[in-house]
């Protein structure tokens, strides 16, 4: 029983520390998605949490029914295998992408705000993450069941700091200028990101994992999770509104009066945002091209880590801002198609 609870909290986190990345350390994706909208944000922050339960759920079972190897066997499912492919190769130049840019990222969190220089950054990050990718999918479960405690711990101390403010009650009665349509849009495009980016590693996760019930209660659990925390984010920062919007890191304005403690939990836990998803994408991308090349995949994950070091050198904004529309479309044809496919017992779970 223990062993069960154990690998169910080990899923609920890995899928947490998947989706709850780099944009909820900085607060930009919790003013973008949900805190703007004003009184409306609980209401959307709620949808986003039910179909992040629903459909990650379903995303584990499926792939455990299928047993597929990596998230081009699942996009093969819902889509048949000319235009899966088509798609999972698309997916992997964004992986790919979005890799390079987080590794530059750790880097920066090095030089920024540790004063050491930006090559040192990168260096243990990569030396971090291939320790951690070479042991598969077992180093993933034992990293996101570390860092994510640390995040829900960082969270809770924000809301309490959040609590003793006199404007701490604006979560609930903010205005928001935004049509209320664009409210209701806001969390099906939220989820739908997080989603096919979570594939990566959500669907090698549902097939390694013997028996649904800690697949269930894991997508349960990593739903409400991942709400409750999204539901933290908006408290604090409409407590600092309209002020916080100025800001391009906004979290950061928030702890930088809780002490020189707090601020240090504040960049370990932006690191290991970052770190946590750009194992998730390195490793999707190891699977994939392990299944399509027949390389050894160790071979891949150098070389794989050898071009986001290139890449991370010259930055990857400018690609970034050409790819993200690109996939913001591709994961509305996904979360649809995950909706409505039928699981293997021909339900819609």
């Amino acid at each position: 029983m223990v062993k069960g609870i154990g690998r169910t909290l080990q899923i609920a986190f890995t899928y947490i520390g998947t989706v709850v990345g780099a944009g909820f350390a900085t607060g930009r994706e919790i003013l973008q998605f949900f805190t703007q909208y004003g009184g409306w944000a609980v209401a959307a922050i709620g949808l986003a949490a039910l179909l992040f339960i629903w459909l990650g759920t379903k995303m584990l079972l499926m792939a455990q029914a299928i047993r597929a190897t990596s998230y081009e066997d699942f996009n093969k499912h819902l889509f048949g295998d000319r235009i899966g492919r088509w798609i999972s190769t698309v997916s992997l130049l964004l992986l790919f992408g979005v890799s390079s840019v987080m590794l530059a990222g750790a880097g920066s969190v090095f030089r920024e705000h540790l004063g050491l220089h930006y090559q040192i950054g990168l260096a243990v990050t990569l030396v971090l993450a291939y320790f951690v990718l070479s042991n598969g999918m077992r180093g993933i479960l034992a990293v996101n069941s570390i860092v994510v405690p640390v995040m829900l711990v960082f969270t809770c101390i924000v809301v309490v700091h959040t609590w003793h403010s006199p404007t701490q009650g604006n979560w609930l009665h903010l205005a928001g200028d935004a049509a209320p349509w664009r409210a209701g849009l806001s969390p099906l495009l939220y989820a739908a990101f997080n989603l096919s980016m979570a594939q990566a590693v959500l669907v090698p996760v549902g097939a390694s994992v013997d028996g649904r019930k800690p697949l269930i209660w894991g997508g349960i659990l990593g739903g409400i999770g991942i709400g409750l925390m999204l539901l933290a984010g908006h408290y604090a920062l409409s407590a600092q509104m309209p002020g916080i919007t100025q800001y391009d890191i906004p979290m950061g304005h928030l702890i930088a009066g809780l002490g020189v403690t707090v601020q240090l939990i504040y960049i370990i836990m932006i690191y290991a945002e970052i770190f946590t998803t750009f194992l998730a994408d390195v490793y999707g991308l190891m699977l994939q091209i392990t299944q399509r090349s027949g390389l050894p995949s160790r071979w891949v994950l150098l070389c794989l880590l050898s071009l986001c070091y290139l890449v991370s050198q010259a930055g990857f904004s400018h690609l970034v801002d050409t790819l993200y529309p690109l996939f913001g479309v591709i994961s509305l044809a996904w979360f649809s198609a995950m909706v409505w496919r039928k699981s293997a017992g021909g339900k819609l779970v």
